[in-house]
C-alpha cells in the first residue's frame, strides 16, 4: 500500500502563506530544493485542490521556470512525470498533462489509490489536506520550517485535526531551513 505524503513549506509560526498570499519567503535554495527533490520522487500521484493546482502548474506551463536552476529542471521533470488529481467543483478543464478533475473529495477513492498504487500519493494545500487528515487517511507530514516569521496567513495545517505523530527524519539547511517529517500514529 502506498503512503499518502502531505508536505508543506510553513513560516516558523505555521503559515504556508502571508496575509497578502505571498510566499516568496518559503522557496528553498538550492541545497534544499534538491532535498525535495529527492522526496518527491517516491511520489507518483499528486492531489490537489483548485488553488494549489492553479500554482503547481506552472511547473509546466511557464517553460522558463526549469531554466533558473538544476533543482528546479529536475523538479520540473519530475512533477510532469506524475500523475495529478484536482479537486474542484468549478474548473472547468486541466491545463496539464496526466491530470484528471474530481468535483469533489472522495475518502474511499483515495484509500483505493493508495491500495492500488506502485508510488507514493502525495496531498498538497491545508484545506484538501484537511480532508485527508479527518478521513484517517495521511500517513506522513513532511514539513520543510522557513527561517520566518510571517504573523498571518494561511495555516500550513488544519484546524480540528489532532494526530499523534512519531519524528522520523530531521535535517537543517545552511540557508536555515529545517525538515521535518513525521509519521502519523494509527
Amino acid at each position: 500500500m502506498a503512503r499518502l505524503i502531505y508536505m508543506a513549506i510553513t513560516s516558523l509560526d505555521g503559515y504556508i502563506e502571508d496575509a497578502t498570499g505571498g510566499f516568496d519567503w518559503g522557496v528553498p535554495d538550492e541545497e534544499a530544493h534538491a532535498f525535495i527533490n529527492d522526496l518527491q520522487r517516491s511520489v507518483g500521484t499528486y492531489l490537489y485542490g483548485r488553488r494549489m493546482y492553479d500554482v503547481m502548474s506552472a511547473w509546466e506551463a511557464d517553460s522558463t521556470l526549469p531554466e533558473q536552476s538544476p533543482a528546479m529542471r529536475d523538479f520540473a521533470e519530475i512533477w510532469r512525470e506524475a500523475d495529478k488529481v484536482v479537486y474542484s467543483r468549478t474548473l472547468e478543464a486541466t491545463a496539464t498533462r496526466r491530470t484528471r478533475l474530481e468535483r469533489s473529495f472522495d475518502p474511499d477513492a483515495v484509500r483505493e489509490l493508495k491500495r492500488d498504487a506502485t508510488a507514493d500519493v502525495g496531498v498538497a494545500g491545508p484545506e484538501l489536506a484537511g480532508h485527508a487528515f479527518a478521513a484517517g487517511l495521511v500517513d506522513e507530514c513532511q514539513i520543510f520550517l522557513a527561517p520566518v516569521v510571517v504573523g498571518a496567513g494561511k495555516r500550513g495545517l488544519p484546524d480540528g485535526v489532532r494526530l499523534g505523530l512519531e519524528l522520523i527524519d530531521e535535517r537543517r539547511f545552511a540557508d536555515g531551513m529545517i525538515f521535518l517529517r513525521y509519521g502519523v500514529r494509527p
